[in-house]
């Protein structure tokens, strides 16, 4: 992966339809070179909002091609959390209700971006609506993403988990509590259902 991220940076400059070539490739260390290219040129502060929103554009666009988890997890958090930061946030939603395992996986990853600036609420509101989802890899993703909000408000987390612990699924909670101390750990896990 190393090699895949020094060659994105080395053509970082790469157009939005040369991109989305990059992306019909049936090779998945091809597309990872392509949302590679999409998630630097997204955080790079020169880049001017005109390629942030095609990049976003493409990206949801092209969900099709951007079908594995490592492809979502690279590019979300910038690509689409990046660009709506100052926007409403109202597409996350829609991708969170989606049939699309990838679609409800972007929808909590791109969060990432607004948990490090402190927003906490989107991570928190679309977890609700994914707490008992039945993928593996959105439970594991939505249980890392309100640990890591839980990191920034304890509190938040625990109302969190007050109200799910016991019907989320066991993936969930255990990355939900993965931080917290062994007696609350306990605690969560004991009102989990068997």
């Amino acid at each position: 992966m190393g090699e895949i991220f020094a060659l994105a940076k080395r053509f970082i400059d790469l157009e939005p339809d040369q991109i989305e070539e990059l992306l019909e490739s049936p090779i998945q260390k091809v597309r990872v070179g392509a949302v590679s290219v999409m998630d630097f040129q997204a955080r790079r502060r020169s880049t001017p909002a005109s390629r942030r929103q095609e990049l976003y554009e493409l990206y949801l666009r092209r969900h099709d091609r951007i079908n594995d988890w490592a492809l979502v997890d690279r590019a979300a958090p910038s690509v689409i959390g990046g660009y709506l930061l100052d926007k409403p946030r109202d597409p996350l939603y829609r991708l969170a209700r989606s049939e699309s395992v990838w679609e409800r996986r972007t929808a909590i990853v791109a969060t990432w971006h607004f948990i490090q600036r402190g927003q906490l609420d989107d991570t928190f509101a679309i977890g609700e609506l994914l707490v008992d989802d039945p993928e593996h890899l959105i439970q594991t993703a939505v249980g890392g993403w309100v640990r890591e909000a839980g990191k920034r408000d304890v509190d938040r987390l625990r109302a969190f988990l007050d109200a799910h612990a016991a019907t989320m699924p066991r993936t969930t909670l255990r990355y939900a509590i993965e931080h917290l101390d062994a007696d609350e750990r306990r605690h969560y896990r004991s009102l989990a259902s068997p």
